[in-house]
């Protein structure tokens, strides 16, 4: 097939350009985007706390390398094209990063060489089999815990200890610190940099995700930078907004055919909230709790590729599904940012899950809806080990009624 349609940018228009940035960025000659029709068919693969994979710490190179492989032939076999891998879990590495430590999900310990490069072999092998490798990070996220000590010895949350904020039992670096932001765009792009990944591609985790009765405690930078915002809140979505512009500038300066995707929590705000906002009554909103504004950054085109989280069922009185497709497609209409469905196959069967997730049609419903908004340009689901498990059938059924042919990404585009 020819490739998932690619923005293409004014400066990626004007030609093939290659130059040194002030900052020591790389300007990669390259052509234009081709643009394409096709519909991205994807998977997550979680590393975070081996969530999907390594099945589990200190597996052999050999084993682990396997695994992988066996995750991107399932991706063959269900008829998808695209892979999204985390490669940066918890500001760590699943590459040989001069920036942060190996991550330990591979060996048990930070720091620890697998002997091996996942990355790399991830995206040779995704390639060899036509499927698009989205490399996924998380920018912020230091630990799941709140012990400095226990992460390597030479870690940079470690070197900088005022770039930490500990929150909700976890530590994160300071998004309000200009050269925090410098930092984690380092050491991201430096992935870039290294390998022909087809994009990178940020979760919902910007600011933590509230957690009552604590203060994320960022009132020295606050105080430091915070001049000339109305409030802390219109400060920490600038920071936000930074962290967002100044990446995809980069990366499209390093490496123009590269495309820059975010997976938000799909709420941007409740209507209740906001005019603007998706008729729904989630508990959380980006806007005002992840300090994160979603909808801005696909009406300035900061990004290529939005795949909000929709991880609710159709007809679900908080948050339907109905309601928020078509929030979407509004929302990115126009704005030439494709739009992505992520799709919670994880509730598919999953006990405690409304009586809709308990039906394995229930996703393919989902498909059969976004076929009437042509602005959805494809769905990916959470994550791997559900879409091989597939407990009751749902991504079967899927694959049966949705995707009856392979369109797969040509090797070495």
């Amino acid at each position: 097939m020819g490739q998932i349609t690619r923005r293409v940018f004014a400066a990626a228009a004007a030609g093939a350009v290659t130059t040194m940035l002030a900052s020591g960025d790389t300007l990669a000659a390259a052509p234009a985007p081709v643009a394409g029709p096709e519909q991205l068919r994807g998977m997550w693969i979680a590393t975070v706390s081996n969530r999907d994979w390594p099945s589990t710490r200190g597996l052999s190179a050999t084993r682990q390398r396997q695994e992988l492989l066996d995750f991107l032939d399932a991706a063959v076999g269900r008829r998808l094209n695209a892979v999204v891998l985390q490669v940066r879990p918890t500001a760590d590495a699943l590459w040989p990063s001069p920036y942060e430590p190996w991550s330990e999900y591979l060996t048990g310990t930070q720091g620890e060489d697998p002997g091996w490069d996942p990355l790399g072999t991830a995206v040779r092998e995704a390639h060899r089999r036509g499927l698009e490798l989205h490399a996924w990070f998380n920018p912020y996220r230091v630990a799941n815990n709140t012990d400095p000590a226990r992460l390597a010895a030479g870690h940079p949350a470690r070197l900088h200890p005022d770039w930490v904020v500990p929150y909700g039992g976890k530590l994160y670096y300071n998004p309000g610190l200009p050269e925090v932001r410098r930092f984690v765009q380092d050491a991201m792009l430096d992935a870039v940099k290294r390998y022909d990944i087809d994009a990178v591609h940020w979760d919902d985790y910007f600011y933590p995700y509230p957690v009552a009765g604590q203060a994320f405690a960022d009132d020295d930078a606050y105080a430091r930078y915070g001049t000339g915002f109305p409030d802390r809140a219109a400060w920490r979505r600038n920071n936000t907004d930074l962290l967002v512009r100044e990446t995809a500038a980069r990366l499209k300066r390093i490496r123009p055919r590269t495309r820059f995707g975010i997976s938000p929590f799909a709420v941007w705000r409740n209507r209740a909230t906001d005019p603007l906002g998706s008729d729904t009554r989630a508990g959380v909103q980006t806007y005002d709790d992840l300090h994160a504004d979603t909808r801005k950054w696909v009406r300035e085109g900061w990004i290529d590729y939005i795949a909000p989280q929709v991880y609710w069922n159709i007809g679900f009185a908080a948050a339907d599904y109905a309601e928020l497709i078509p929030w979407w497609a509004r929302t990115v209409h126009g704005t030439g940012v494709r739009l992505y469905i992520g799709e919670a196959l994880y509730k598919a069967g999953a006990a405690g899950q409304p009586a809709a997730w308990q039906d394995p049609a229930e996703l393919s419903r989902h498909l059969a809806f976004d076929r009437d908004y042509p602005q959805v340009g494809g769905n990916i689901f959470f994550a791997a080990k559900d879409v091989v498990a597939d407990p009751i059938g749902a991504m079967s059924r899927v694959v049966a009624d949705h995707y009856g042919a392979r369109e797969a990404r040509p090797a070495g585009v």
